[in-house]
């Protein structure tokens, strides 16, 4: 399993990353969450559209709050564009904060049972056992078109490169 020693920091301390880098024209890796009803989502299944894979710590942490909210909001905006919020949350936690902040744009999915998004994107935080903080834009071809790992776990992501991108993955 590839380590990535150092990719992220917390508060300005380095830690490690499970996972390969993944790159701009990737082919997207299978891997199974599961949705706020408990239910296994595969990648695959959610091939034949743009999608935005969110990767985030927690949704009650103020940074990662914001950033599932920015993308509801982008999402109602973004026709042909699936926008997926992915988090070691408990599906439980993601559905209650789902319905406390009115996000019924984007899809809730917990990584909490294996870490398989985790260590097949490249996000999964050793040290913590929580996603690190990326966005990936997959194009209806499955091929990765867009990459950011934010280096700092605390920091936002960039929102307009990464929506950028998947306006371009319409095309």
């Amino acid at each position: 399993m590839d380590e990535r020693k150092s990719a992220v920091t917390f508060k300005g301390s380095p830690l490690t990353l499970l996972g390969p880098e993944r790159r701009v024209g990737d082919k997207m890796p299978d891997f199974t969450v599961v949705d706020t009803a408990l239910k296994p989502v595969r990648e695959s299944e959610t091939r034949g559209t743009v999608r935005i894979f969110a990767s985030v710590p927690s949704l009650d942490t103020p940074v990662c709050d914001l950033e599932a909210r920015r993308f509801n909001e982008e999402a109602a905006k973004l026709d042909g564009v699936r926008v997926l919020v992915v988090s070691m949350d408990l599906p439980f936690a993601q559905k209650r904060w789902c319905g406390a902040a009115g996000a019924n744009q984007i899809v809730a999915l917990s990584d909490y049972q294996s870490g398989s998004f985790g260590l097949a994107m490249g996000t999964l935080i050793k040290e913590l056992h929580l996603e690190s903080r990326a966005i990936f834009i997959a194009g209806k071809d499955d091929v990765i078109r867009y990459v950011e790992y934010v280096p700092e776990i605390g920091q936002h992501p960039n929102y307009e490169q990464a929506l950028n991108a998947a306006r371009q993955a319409l095309k």
